[in-house]
């Protein structure tokens, strides 16, 4: 069943803020704030919080039916185009028995997320509804210093961008960053993080064009989600695997890929996309231990030495991220070194909706 493609954003919509895991907008404002301000001066979004988005993390916690409940209010809202997370945490997955798909399905609206919104994520895609696996209101809208301008294009390109392909992800040429400043400290806010020089995306092996529909997740989280009902599908799927800020190793990542070879869901993917490894401890001579690990499980175990890998991608745990569509038609070229989205991320508003049309 194809999926439902939301509408596009525009300046002046209104997008409401959740928080399906960690209420991290109660527990650092200042941090939640800067993601505010940058949404609406950057983006000429209007902010709308969900009821339980500011409530201290202890409650957000302790009931995961009303984080359920703030979705769906947003998502029956007619005045709100759009649902940004503010954070993610470790258990949106309890989230996942109060949602009503039906109504996910009725209400098609952009969904913005990343980490441990993969779970929520998976919600939408099995409603059949497209959404966008980018980052979060604390994240890389709260950036110090000020938001990067290659998170900025890919949020542009994506979710603003009606009845347009993406076209081929860029190469980002600013450098990249995992840093670590306590967001505790207010005076941070305002202090850039050192940026790691640019490097480009490392194709380890391929053989010929692939396509399938695009499939981000958290690795951790997605593991998390097997056996269940919310399992997708890696049927013909290009998977694009990032690695969260606890910075499993690659022998940690190796033991939650086996278990998808042994069950044959590795056997038909179309190629899979690795981003850089997250963690601020880890060095970036660490980084090639993780793509010797894939290529040797992908060929030594899954016996796949002509399935596309790529990796060191700039999406998910480092910054700047680009934003990437959930079930997107993506084409995998290792000739040419590309990877491209061929297929709009979302549709038309209606000319009736209100809206001012995409940012400068």
């Amino acid at each position: 069943m194809p999926l439902v493609i939301p509408p596009a954003l525009r300046a002046g919509d209104v997008v409401a803020v959740v928080s399906p895991s960690w209420g991290g907008p109660g527990a650092i404002p200042h941090r939640y704030e800067a993601g505010r301000r940058q949404l609406e001066e950057r983006f000429g979004l209007v902010v709308r919080e969900m009821p339980h988005a500011r409530a201290a993390p202890e409650w957000v916690a302790g009931h995961p039916a009303a984080r359920a409940a703030d979705l769906h209010a947003a998502l029956v809202d007619p005045t709100v185009r759009g649902i940004f997370t503010s954070i993610g945490g470790d258990d949106s997955i309890r989230v996942l028995p109060h949602l009503d798909l039906e109504l996910i399905r009725a209400h098609p609206k952009v969904l913005l997320g990343f980490s441990d919104t993969t779970c929520i994520h998976m919600a939408w895609r099995r409603a059949g509804v497209m959404s966008y696996y980018g980052s979060s209101v604390m994240c890389a809208f709260a950036e110090n210093g000020g938001i990067d301008p290659y998170f900025a294009r890919g949020l542009e390109a994506t979710i603003f961008n009606p009845g347009q392909p993406p076209g081929a992800w860029p190469a980002n040429d600013e450098g990249w960053t995992v840093e670590r400043l306590s967001w505790e400290e207010p005076a941070n806010q305002s202090r850039r993080r050192i940026r790691t020089p640019a490097t480009p995306p490392r194709w380890l092996q391929g053989a010929g064009r692939v396509e399938g529909p695009l499939l981000p997740a958290c690795v951790e989280v997605l593991d998390w989600l097997r056996g269940t009902e919310w399992w997708p599908s890696l049927d013909g799927v290009v998977l694009a695997l990032e690695t969260s800020e606890e910075q499993p190793s690659p022998e940690e990542v190796l033991r939650m890929l086996r278990p998808l070879a042994a069950s044959g869901e590795l056997a038909s993917i179309a190629a899979l996309l690795f981003g850089r490894p997250g963690g601020h401890e880890l060095d970036p001579s660490e980084h090639a231990a993780y793509d010797e690990m894939l290529l040797a499980f992908v060929t030594d175990e899954l016996g796949r030495p002509n399935l596309p890998i790529v990796t060191g991608l700039d999406f998910g745990h480092t910054d700047p991220p680009w934003t990437l569509p959930v079930g997107v038609h993506t084409v995998v070229d290792p000739a040419s070194r590309q990877i491209s989205f061929t297929e709009p991320c979302v549709s038309a508003p209606e000319p009736t909706e209100a809206g001012l049309g995409a940012p400068e």
